[in-house]
């Protein structure tokens, strides 16, 4: 019956609608959102040339992060699926629009009947991981390929590495449902030591301020609030 819900096709289709939702949401918070609109052919100029930057990053560091979470969840014999919030795809969007993004389009759902601790942090630590692969795999090309700093190549790259550790940030929170808690009820040196990672990285590479760490922040309580009304 669980199997017969959540069939490929299926699935594939509620992971593509997820990630472009959250791709041209992501695109509307970059163009600073409807107040962008006021210049309408500058609008549409940037916004077509952020669009694929966006795409690229969004779509390594979104879709392989939850596809990792459901071949580990597999490979402790559960099952597990993405399935897309209907709320959550309408919440992206609207804060797109609005210049700020509380990106919740969906998760992978894993059905199980039992997860000992570690399994449950190894699952949930997986996702991040990919996100440091992705990361690696992109700062190497930049280091390999030096495109120059205003070429479109490098724009890419470097939105590539921002993207995938921001992203591993936000879900290494240790707010449920994010990955981080559960990572931190596993194991917390494990949890000090990747979020010590993060951070070095995130500062390293990134450039990111103390006040969008502290909004990521803010945003991952909202996501844990919205998710706690919907259980």
């Amino acid at each position: 019956m669980i199997r017969e819900n959540f069939s490929i096709g299926t699935e594939i289709k509620e992971i593509v609608i997820a990630d472009l939702v959250l791709i041209l949401a992501f695109t509307l918070t970059l163009e600073g959102g409807i107040g962008g609109i006021s210049m309408p052919y500058s609008f549409v100029r940037r916004f077509f040339y952020l669009l694929p930057i966006v795409a690229l990053g969004v779509t390594l560091s979104f879709v392989l992060h939850e596809l990792m979470h459901k071949f580990v969840a597999e490979h402790y014999g559960a099952i597990a699926a993405f399935r897309v919030s209907t709320m959550g795809l309408l919440i992206t969007f609207a804060t797109g629009l609005f210049g700020f993004l509380l990106g919740i389009p969906g998760a992978t759902i894993i059905y199980t009947s039992y997860f000992t601790k570690k399994q449950n942090g190894i699952v949930s630590i997986a996702g991040p991981l990919t996100n440091f692969t992705i990361f690696a795999i992109f700062l190497a090309l930049l280091l390999l390929l030096r495109p120059a700093p205003s070429s479109y190549t490098y724009a890419l790259i470097s939105f590539t590495i921002f993207i995938s550790i921001l992203l591993a940030f936000f879900n290494m929170l240790p707010v449920p449902p994010l990955d981080g808690s559960k990572v931190l009820g596993w194991n917390k040196s494990v949890y000090i030591a990747t979020m010590a990672v993060i951070f070095v990285l995130m500062f390293l590479f990134t450039g990111i301020p103390i006040s969008s760490i502290v909004f990521m922040i803010f945003i991952a309580l909202l996501f844990s609030l919205f998710y706690r009304n919907l259980m």
